[in-house]
């Protein structure tokens, strides 16, 4: 008989729902893996044990609702939960403790979700891996040498390792798609203007979304579904899409579906852009089964232009609206202290032109993709990177190797597109490489079946080997 963490999410579900697993017994058998095995990866930066088997008990004593009901997850620790520390990865607020739950992890309390912590990110989530002063890092359960992304990295690393089912993350440069993609689960980068209580909407550029990682594609849409209906939709835009999405997952491929390939990145004219051999195979390898699978896949010349200075102006923008102190910039990480110091010296019209040229690039991205129901990239430019690797003095320097590691993600959130990574093929050492997917806007639907078509085809992909620990 499988162990119980082998089952996807809705199979734990439908195990939960039939009375086969109770909800005390699913929340113990997660948390006894994290106890026995995170130690090694990194994954959680607090583990509420008490609190996550109190909730699970009291579960028990009524009706099975909501669609999470009895399913563990993880709260990423920059979101806050009443009583619980939330570091944001920053020894800033190493002694930090809420009052109040916000709504990225109250959303999944209603649907009968039980938290059991909370899961390794970098400092503010600033960047796209997870090393911070106050914690370990979250490491790749296939080779615990290397970094697992980030910034929901600590997210990704428990989903792979089987400590979770899945996992609630959120996404303003890549923060779902890097980690996912980095240890071979499924990450979805929703439309801006999709989930409701994380639209990008009231940020600068409407970058960071909330989404899932998990597991499965049908696992991934399941969680999306739950954070879309979680809330009212507070504001006059919104993105076009509709769920509910586990539907998509099931659908065929239609034959006038249609697939764009491109290679090319934004900051392919601003920095070394190098594509690894095996990003670049699993690339071929999709457009293979897609066009296999009856869709209509055409590589497209697509050449954007300076789109490095307008991200990095914005990116800095953002940074800078933190409140931090010259004392405080002194206790925080070099990257996060160069990125504040660098957008203060920004000046209004620097910012404002940047925000239209954001805009004008969107524009010009969604007229480009517009004659495909999805383009498919790869997900990273090169392949998991040893901890360390990212320099922690030189943040210049490190802010570059964040763009060659990963040249594919930032472009997607400036043009409020959704996107997925799905692994599909290995490499010669057997870690899963993934491809991405880029839809329309409010597109999740098409990306959400392709995928699923690309998760069929491809089979059944191999565990690390801390999954049977």
């Amino acid at each position: 008989m499988a162990e119980l963490h082998e089952l996807t999410a809705i199979e734990q579900l439908a195990a939960l729902r039939a009375g086969d697993v109770s909800p005390v017994e699913l929340t113990r058998h997660y948390l006894q893996r994290i106890a026995r095995l995170d130690a090694g990866l990194g994954a959680f930066v607090e583990v509420t044990a008490d609190a996550a088997l109190a909730r699970a008990a009291s579960l028990e004593d009524e009706q099975p609702a909501g669609a999470l009901w009895g399913l563990p997850f993880g709260d990423k620790d920059l979101v806050p939960r009443a009583g619980v520390p939330t570091r944001f990865g920053s020894r800033l607020h190493q002694d930090f403790v809420p009052d109040a739950t916000g709504d990225q992890a109250a959303v999944l309390d209603e649907a009968g979700g039980i938290s059991l912590g909370k899961t390794n990110t970098p400092e503010f989530g600033l960047t796209g891996y997870t090393e911070t002063q106050i914690a370990p890092p979250a490491r790749d359960p296939w080779n615990t040498e290397n970094g697992a992304g980030g910034s929901s990295g600590g997210a990704a690393t428990a989903v792979a390792a089987g400590l979770l089912p899945l996992a609630p993350a959120s996404d303003g440069g890549g923060s779902i798609r890097i980690p996912a993609a980095t240890v071979g689960v499924v990450g979805i980068k929703p439309s801006r203007g999709c989930v409701p209580f994380a639209s990008g909407l009231d940020s600068p550029g409407g970058l960071p979304v909330a989404g899932p990682i998990a597991r499965t594609v049908a696992d991934a849409a399941l969680l999306l579904d739950v954070q879309v209906a979680g809330r009212p939709y507070p504001y006059a835009t919104a993105a076009p899409g509709t769920g509910p999405f586990l539907d998509a997952a099931t659908c065929a491929v239609a034959a006038s579906t249609r697939i764009g390939v491109t290679t090319v990145s934004p900051w392919d004219d601003a920095d070394d852009i190098r594509l690894d051999p095996d990003a670049a195979r699993a690339v071929a390898i999709a457009a293979d089964l897609l066009s296999d699978s009856g869709a209509g896949v055409d590589a497209f010349d697509w050449r954007p232009r300076g789109y490095a200075e307008m991200f990095t102006t914005i990116w800095r923008t953002s940074a800078a609206r933190m409140t931090l102190s010259d004392a405080e910039l002194e206790l925080v990480e070099p990257i996060t202290a160069w990125l504040v110091r660098e957008g203060r010296r920004l000046t209004g019209a620097q910012v404002l032109e940047a925000l239209a040229a954001a805009t004008a690039f969107e524009r010009q991205t969604i007229t480009a993709f517009a004659p495909f129901d999805a383009v498919l990239t790869p997900a990273l430019a090169l392949p998991p990177q040893p901890i360390g690797w990212f320099d922690a003095r030189d943040a210049a320097r490190n802010f570059s190797q964040q763009v060659r590691y990963a040249p594919y993600s930032s472009f997607v959130n400036v043009s409020g597109l959704p996107a997925i990574v799905v692994p599909v093929t290995l490499d010669t050492a057997g870690h899963p490489v993934s491809v991405q997917l880029i839809g329309r806007p409010g597109g999740e639907a098409a990306i959400i079946a392709l995928a699923a078509e690309l998760e069929r085809r491809v089979g059944p992909m191999p565990r690390p080997t801390v999954w049977d620990a």
